[in-house]
């Protein structure tokens, strides 16, 4: 949540390229944006509330600038409670992601030594704190001492117009800093400043970033200097950028057959070194959340089969409380796209201190996931700016099917099925194939109620269906296993509600067309996905008859589904759904 972007630049820029930062981080949810800049000796600001769209500043050019795109946690969404926010005295901008959760008591006691309070905000304790602490101290000595006294996981950044420095510190919440010619860009995470620098350095918790016209770091906890050691992306900037797409949300879903053919081509390595853990372990926690979980329960069921080995699996938040089964044999398998999530972070981090090994699979390279552990798996699909997860979730499965293939000796067979996939989801990306999405996708926007049904790792491809119509088009979509019918679910079913019925030609086929029988002689309208037509089908959408592999062409349906049944609603924006954020960095 939240998105973050500053520069601090030897020549003038304008403006409008801390603008088009906060636009390159849009897909991480918000609710209003602020501009701060240094203009002379003074800090001049501009907040407002809503969307940026085809918002323009009025702010000039500058050498020293921060924005942010809040995600209100304390306090409305107001331009009061909009970031960045200023000390009493206008010489200090500050802006801040995650939660202060010490701020009530810290609040009091800056009121009561004369500070005057404008937001409902957590974050404008944090402007104040420094600036009591100015009284006595240099710029950057006093960001430490008041980081210091921040209760959370949180990320900071602070401009200063005297100093001419930003400064940032973190604990929990991501940030990165790029170097460029010019200077030093800084920002949330990459894909902020890919289209200024490739050289980055991604923060780690309790560092400390000074940036002026040289760059330092220091840690927060020892006041030590730390030695800048740079990463160099290999993300191109054109991947950021619509093209002749509309939206994200139906580019990245398009995106979904290069991303499998190079999972196949390319991931035999990773395959290879997350059997290699899996075998040392003696148990195994899956842990993820939103689709990455669904491909995480999915995982269970490939693994039994392809495998024979069994894997538990845990939502990243619920995970605590299966914690007292870990051990230093334990691995745990953490699924994420941002490698941000802090309900995975967190339980992560904490089992590590238990001895539990990390294997991680994970899209974004340097993310808090992919530091943390002891080997990442990386996805390598690009950047995703779409909120809903589509490509990275396709992603996931591909991984996953080549790895537990590769385990059971058989990587050449799971490399096969990746191909022939990566082939099927191409044919359903084609014009003819989408028109018929779309006459599907005109008969369920009227819909109140979705229901969606599978069995065995089609019951993802259930779950990944309800979660991108819910997200995509708002309408009420829950999946079900075919077998839960009869345990309350029916009592659902009337005349004309649509159920997608996920039916590969596996072990399952016969029991989940049994399942269509009976909602469709409750009135259902029966929609069948799969290899085979039923004349149980109301309306059917063919798949390749992929073995395993079928999964990747189910779901590559279900992101059209979520996109065309959202054009037919006519939602504003399918890219950001309400309230959503595409990472989540707060509890």
């Amino acid at each position: 949540m939240c998105g973050v972007f500053g520069f601090v630049l030897q020549k003038q820029k304008n403006a409008s390229e801390i603008l088009d930062g906060l636009k390159s981080l849009e897909y991480r949810g918000y609710d209003s944006w602020g501009i701060a800049i240094k203009v002379k000796a003074k800090i001049e600001i501009e907040k407002h509330v809503g969307k940026i769209g085809e918002a323009k500043t009025s702010l000039t050019s500058t050498t020293l600038g921060i924005g942010h795109t809040r995600w209100a946690t304390h306090g409305g969404v107001t331009v009061e409670n909009t970031h960045p926010h200023l000390d009493c005295t206008g010489q200090i901008a500050l802006l801040h992601n995650g939660i202060i959760e010490n701020f009530e008591e810290l609040k009091q006691d800056l009121i009561k030594l004369g500070h005057k309070f404008i937001s409902q905000t957590d974050t404008e304790v944090a402007v104040h704190l420094i600036e009591e602490e100015l009284k006595t101290n240099g710029f950057a000595i006093s960001v430490r001492n008041a980081f210091n006294k921040l209760h959370g996981m949180n990320a900071i950044v602070v401009m200063n117009a005297r100093s001419s420095e930003i400064i940032a510190a973190k604990n929990g919440s991501p940030l990165v800093v790029g170097k460029s010619k010019d200077g030093y860009f800084l920002a949330s995470d990459a894909a902020g400043i890919v289209k200024h620098t490739k050289k980055v350095i991604f923060v780690e918790d309790n560092q400390m970033i000074i940036a002026g016209k040289t760059l330092q770091i220091i840690n927060l906890l020892t006041e030590k200097k730390i030695k800048p050691k740079y990463t160099t992306l290999s993300w191109k900037f054109e991947q950021s950028e619509l093209g002749n797409f509309k939206h994200y949300f139906i580019k990245e879903t398009h995106e979904e057959q290069e991303v499998i053919n190079n999972i196949a081509r390319n991931s035999q390595k990773d395959a290879v070194e997350l059997t290699k853990y899996i075998k040392k372990a003696k148990g195994i926690f899956l842990v993820a959340c939103g689709s990455a979980s669904y491909a995480a329960i999915g995982a269970t069921y490939l693994f039994s089969k392809i495998a024979h080995l069994h894997v538990n699996f845990a939502i990243g938040s619920e995970f605590k409380y299966s914690e007292d089964f870990v051990t230093s044999k334990t691995l745990l398998m953490p699924i994420s796209q941002s490698g941000e999530s802090i309900d995975v972070i967190e339980p992560i981090t904490r089992m590590k201190k238990k001895g539990a090994r990390v294997a991680s699979i994970v899209n974004v390279e340097g993310s808090t996931l992919f530091r943390i552990s002891d080997y990442a798996a990386l996805l390598n699909s690009g950047p995703e700016k779409a909120v809903v997860a589509t490509k990275s979730f396709t992603a996931m499965l591909a991984m996953l099917i080549l790895t537990v293939f590769t385990y059971a000796g058989k990587m050449e067979k799971g490399r096969y099925l990746l191909q022939k996939a990566a082939i099927n989801v191409g044919d359903i990306l084609t014009p003819s194939y989408i028109e018929m999405v779309e006459r599907l996708a005109a008969h369920l926007n009227k819909s109140e109620h979705i229901y969606i049904i599978g069995r065995g790792f089609s019951y993802t491809a259930a779950l990944e269906t309800a979660l991108k119509l819910k997200e995509g088009s708002f309408i009420h979509a829950e999946a079900f296993p075919g077998g839960e019918l009869k345990h309350g679910v029916m009592a659902l079913i009337e005349k004309g509600t649509p159920v997608i019925v996920f039916a590969p030609n596996d072990e399952t086929y016969a029991e989940i067309i049994s399942n269509a029988q009976e909602v469709k002689v409750r009135g259902a309208y029966v929609v069948g996905i799969g290899p085979r037509n039923n004349s149980v089908f109301d309306d059917f959408l063919p798949t390749a008859d992929l073995e395993e592999a079928t999964i990747l062409p189910q779901v590559t349906i279900a992101h059209l589904l979520g996109y065309y049944v959202a054009l037919a609603r006519k939602v504003p924006d399918p890219d950001k759904p309400r309230n959503l954020a595409k990472s989540v960095t707060v509890k």
